[in-house]
């Protein structure tokens, strides 16, 4: 009950063992153990337990997507378990155009935008809630991002007049700071980002003044703080080069993830799956993606990494 308040938690093992014991629980338990009284929900909601558990190497890997407008789900691919969110508060922004959606930390954020504006929502897990306010140093769409931990990084994209970017941010959700990093060597929208032995990689995408598609990417160096271009690095298919007639900007963000620091990528118009050999610079097949994996252009197909797995959702 809400009265049985106790300091120590679980008072027969005291403070220390009882948060030993809790990092190692699955998150999706958190909900009804912050049920128990209030230094149980003060402890969950504090976020203090997050970040023993990145402390401590704890690591639960959830999938996130949404089948309906403001409607999100959850999955753990190890327990198979389903988790319906709350639902959004209805905004125009997510009927007209795409909204994009980037996990980091303990957040899921959810971007939209309107004619002339962009709009973040942000669901927490400490709070099981959604909130808006938040805001970029530079609003964007159409960008690469990845997560590592607590932190984000944002590259690319255009911003409200159709400007294409090469700028590049990154948040903190602890803190919840958006901080500008030094520039791309050259701007892109439609990329796509990921981590990878410590290093942020945007990849592909369209740029310059015909939109022509990008087959480098390029390395961000968090200690360095530089970007390197690194040639070759966009997965192209050869079914895409055969139809280099169709527009670039018909096709969907490069479709690729990591998995234990090795690049994959999704061919949807080949129907393989590519390993990227890193010490060549090249793309080496490594199998066929499920049959029913089928898509318009790349588009209505997510390609991600889960833990020790590569996971394919849509077809």
């Amino acid at each position: 009950g809400d009265n049985s308040d106790s300091s120590s938690l679980i008072s027969a093992i005291g403070r220390d063992n009882s948060i030993s014991c809790l990092i190692k629980c699955s998150r999706a338990d958190y909900g009804s153990i912050s049920a128990l009284n209030r230094s149980f929900r003060s402890l969950v909601r504090s976020g203090e337990l997050y970040k023993l558990r990145r402390q401590n190497g704890v690591v639960e890997h959830w999938v996130y997507f949404s089948c309906q407008l403001l409607e999100w789900e959850a999955f753990d691919p190890i327990r198979r378990h389903w988790m319906h969110l709350p639902r959004m508060n209805p905004n125009d922004c997510f009927v007209f155009s795409d909204k994009e959606s980037l996990a980091v930390g303990t957040e899921l954020l959810v971007f939209g935008r309107d004619l002339m504006s962009h709009i973040i929502y942000s669901y927490s897990l400490l709070t099981n809630k959604w909130t808006t306010g938040m805001s970029m140093n530079s609003p964007r769409c159409l960008f690469g991002s990845a997560s590592l931990g607590e932190i984000a990084i944002l590259a690319g994209g255009c911003d409200s007049f159709g400007n294409v970017l090469s700028s590049a941010e990154m948040y903190n959700s602890e803190t919840g700071e958006w901080t500008t990093l030094p520039s791309m060597k050259r701007p892109r929208k439609m990329c796509s980002g990921v981590f990878m032995d410590g290093k942020f990689y945007v990849i592909g995408g369209t740029g310059g003044s015909n939109s022509e598609l990008l087959t480098c990417g390029e390395e961000y160096n968090l200690e360095t703080k530089k970007w390197t271009v690194i040639p070759n690095m966009s997965p192209l298919s050869s079914a895409a080069a055969r139809e280099s007639e169709r527009p670039a900007t018909s096709e969907a963000p490069p479709l690729v993830a990591v998995v234990s620091n090795e690049l994959y990528a999704a061919d949807y118009a080949d129907m393989e799956v590519r390993k990227y050999d890193k010490a060549n610079g090249v793309w080496l097949r490594v199998g066929r993606l499920p049959e029913r994996a089928d898509s318009m252009y790349g588009w209505g197909l997510a390609f991600r990494g889960c833990g020790d797995r590569l996971i394919v959702i849509g077809g």
